[in-house]
This record gives structure tokens, sequence and C-alpha cells, in this order.
């Protein structure tokens, strides 16, 4: 057996949605970030809602709604805050619009990172395949090693209808 190489992560990136899941997703970033004295982004994608239309034309993205734009990039501005506050002095955060998990894998191949860390809602498989899991799509898509945080912290309640895995 060969002996372990050195991992060397030297540039994190941490999604988040505003929920208590992404939130312990930040918390792992930052104390990562922390031990193994990386530079943090935090990266936020104000969903576009799709309309649709006509058979001819299934859909067309819709103009963002200043509020919910003004939303995420307040998860920006308050992820940076938490990292600066824990000494973190250099974080910087993106807030894109988009395609949730198009954006974010268009942003890590524009900005290469080698740890990618996002939260996992725990949904149950029959809403996983009816709602779609932005963890899962990203991990097969992004082209550097991800960090899919399951669970909350400790002493936070999930949110209501949320499925917990099992454990949890």
């Amino acid at each position: 057996m060969a002996p372990a190489v050195p991992i060397n992560i030297g540039r994190i990136t941490v999604a988040l949605d505003g929920s208590p899941y992404a939130d312990h997703a930040l918390n792992f970033a930052i104390d990562l970030a922390k031990r193994y004295s990386s530079a943090l982004t935090i990266l936020t994608v104000a969903p576009m809602v799709p309309l649709y239309l006509s058979s001819t034309e299934p859909w067309a993205p819709t103009e963002m709604p200043e509020g919910e734009l003004k939303f995420y990039r307040e998860l920006v501005n308050s992820g940076i805050a938490r990292a600066q506050s824990a000494g973190l002095s250099g974080a910087t955060g993106v807030c894109l619009e988009g395609h949730v998990v198009d954006e974010i894998v268009s942003y890590i191949e524009g900005h290469p990172a080698d740890l990618l860390i996002i939260g996992s809602r725990g949904l149950s498989t029959a809403k996983r395949l009816l709602l779609g899991s932005i963890s899962d799509a990203v991990v097969h898509h992004v082209g550097c090693p991800v960090l899919i945080v399951r669970g909350l912290d400790p002493g936070v309640q999930p949110p209501v209808g949320a499925t917990m895995p099992p454990g949890e």
C-alpha cells in the first residue's frame, strides 16, 4: 500500500440556500477552512422560476423579483460575516441567478475549488424522485470533491414537513 499523501484543500466553496441544512454546511465549511487555512467562497443561486408557455416553447425564464434576489444577497453577506467573525478574513461571496444545479456547476468550472460543500435536506426516495435533489445532481456533474452535509446542527429542529434520515 502506498503511503498517505497529505491533502491540500486550498479553496473551499459552500453553496447556501437559506435552509437550516445549508446553515449546517456553512458551519462545516468555516471549520474546515480554518483547519486547512483555506480560502472560503460562499455561493448562493437565486432560482429562476420557469414560466410555462405553449407546446412550441416549453418554458421561458421569468425575471427574478427584487425581494428574492435581496434574500440571496443577504445570505451571502451573512455567511461572509459569520466566516469573518470566526477568523476567516478573506472569505468572499457570490450571488448568481438561474437554474441552481447548472449555476453551481458552471461556477465551479470557472472558479475551481478543492472542495465543494453543500447541505442535504434528507429527502425520502419518493420525494427525491419527484422534487429532484440538488446535492445529488451536483455530485454527478461537478468536477471536484463534494462534501454533502446531512442533518442539522445540534438543537435545530427540521422545518415542518421535512424528512430526516434515520438516526438524525
